[in-house]
């Protein structure tokens, strides 16, 4: 099997008060994401609230490919968001729409109610974008596919410049295709 010559996603360059750092595989990262995904607010989105065993597996394979990169995200040193950057070509996402080989594409998660509904995610949204964007030259825009019933997520892509491309399906919801472009 041949090699793509796309490498794995990059770590965003994030700028203060951002930082982020990709999740360690075990200890204290596998139990906040875990309590992350159980949480209502992120569990009715993610449809992810599954056991800490089973989320053990899924960040240690994720660390261990070349698809997606999970991390954490810090506003200010405190641990904020999960999220998942991923290349859209090694993706289920890449037969269903005009994708690029470069294309980059991010889920996010905020871990506490609390820090919803106040702007955070779309602040967060558009430093993770400007930080891909930097990271990678090869990157002519980020995408994501938020659920077209998540109100709070599709207004916090739309603050972070992210525009609203159309619809794709999937089996377990019917997304919106949201995208970045770089200019």
């Amino acid at each position: 099997m041949k090699q793509s010559p796309v490498g794995p996603p990059p770590l965003p360059a994030l700028r203060a008060p951002w930082r982020i750092r990709a999740v360690s595989p075990t200890g204290d990262d596998v139990a906040m994401v875990w309590r992350w995904m159980n949480e209502p607010h992120v569990a009715t989105a993610w449809d992810q609230a599954w056991s800490l065993e089973k989320w053990e597996a899924e960040l240690a394979g994720q660390l261990a490919s070349d698809h997606s990169l999970p991390c954490v995200v810090y506003h200010e040193d405190r641990a904020v968001a999960y999220v998942e950057i991923y290349r859209v070509l090694r993706d289920r996402l890449a037969s269903r729409y005009a994708s690029m080989p470069y294309d980059l594409g991010v889920h996010v998660a905020i871990g506490d109610v609390a820090d919803t509904g106040h702007g955070l995610g779309s602040r967060l949204l558009k430093a993770v974008a400007d930080g891909l964007l930097a990271a990678d030259p090869a990157c002519e825009r980020v995408v994501a596919e938020p659920n077209v019933t998540n109100t709070p997520s599709l207004r916090a892509f739309g603050n972070a410049g992210f525009h609203r491309e159309g619809e794709v399906e999937f089996p377990h919801k019917t997304a919106a295709l949201m995208i970045r472009p770089r200019s």
